[in-house]
């Protein structure tokens, strides 16, 4: 299918609202797009300008923004895996809610985990990168505790290396060139602060380079990111094409202060690129008819073409 296909997240989300937001300022036309989920849940939350294409996901249950509940996450849940079905060009997902899907049954770590479920195959595992503009991070870790962080070296030859493979080939960025984040305060201090970037992350550095690939020594995220955020705010040139962050929040959190509802949530790794915007279901705001669309609009900016 060449249309890219959007989900909208969670039914007591703002995730209905944002889509029809965002479609309404875009005015994509109508051979582009495909939406799965239910005209119930659309015409509660707005009206569309244009006759878009929608693939009904069943939705039996009232609609009460701001509540979490199972048949929400049920949802949520079949709106994903019927967008896997349908293999389109691209997907869109507006935000769901991990307690909503486990109060439902299913028991991912969020909407990145479904669909590796239902579209990786062979060797492919998902990825996390989150994107704005040329300011780029990639989670080596994603919803996991900070204590369960367990970095191994043959983890970052592999995420590195398909990291590379997607810059060349989808992204058509030739020689990209990688940041690594230490893993420690002050990148371990020479082993003072932690031994994990001397014993783990150095020698995967060295094989990744033998490989041709460019990424430094595992380096204080602290300077790495303010040079970038400096970079971002003063539209010039980001210094590296994707910084690599060892773990969750140590990446997110400078990507979306510096950039805020313009950063998109971009999973690559399968055969199917899915983008989202970089926020959640917002439940103390559904149904307010006040969320804001840009982030959305970036999401489904980053895969029309």
């Amino acid at each position: 299918m060449n249309k890219i296909a959007i989900t909208t997240g969670d039914p007591n989300g703002i995730g209905a609202e944002i889509t029809i937001k965002a479609l309404n300022k875009l005015k994509l036309d109508t051979d582009k797009v495909l939406l799965v989920s239910n005209r119930k849940i659309l015409d509660f939350y707005g009206k569309l300008d244009k006759d878009y294409e929608i693939v009904e996901v069943p939705f039996e249950g009232e609609i009460r923004p701001g509540c979490v509940a199972a048949e929400a996450g049920e949802f949520s849940f079949r709106a994903l895996k019927k967008v896997c079905e349908i293999k389109p060009k691209a997907i869109v997902t507006a935000p769901t809610a991990k307690n909503a899907m486990h109060m439902a049954g299913h028991i991912y770590n969020g909407q990145t985990e479904v669909l590796e479920h239902f579209l990786a195959h062979g060797n492919q595992h998902a990825e996390m990168l989150f994107v704005a503009k040329d300011f780029r991070v990639l989670l080596l870790t994603r919803h996991c505790a900070l204590k369960d962080v367990n970095l191994t070296e043959e983890m970052l030859v592999k995420k590195i290396s398909d990291l590379n493979l997607f810059f060349e080939n989808v992204l058509k960025i030739n020689n990209p060139k990688f940041a690594l984040c230490g893993l420690n305060p002050h990148a371990g201090e020479n082993g003072i602060l932690g031994a994990e970037e001397i014993e783990v992350m150095q020698p995967a550095v060295e094989k990744l380079l033998k490989l041709g690939i460019s990424v430094t020594r595992p380096l204080p995220s602290d300077t790495l990111f303010v040079k970038a955020g400096y970079a971002y705010n003063h539209g010039e040139k980001v210094p590296y094409d994707c910084y690599i962050a060892a773990y969750h929040d140590q990446g997110l959190i400078p990507i979306k202060t510096v950039a805020g509802d313009k950063t998109v949530n971009m999973t690559i790794g399968l055969d199917i690129i899915r983008t989202s915007p970089g926020h959640g279901t917002a439940f103390d705001i559904a149904g307010k008819n006040i969320a804001d669309e840009n982030g959305m609009i970036a999401a489904i900016e980053a895969v029309i073409s």
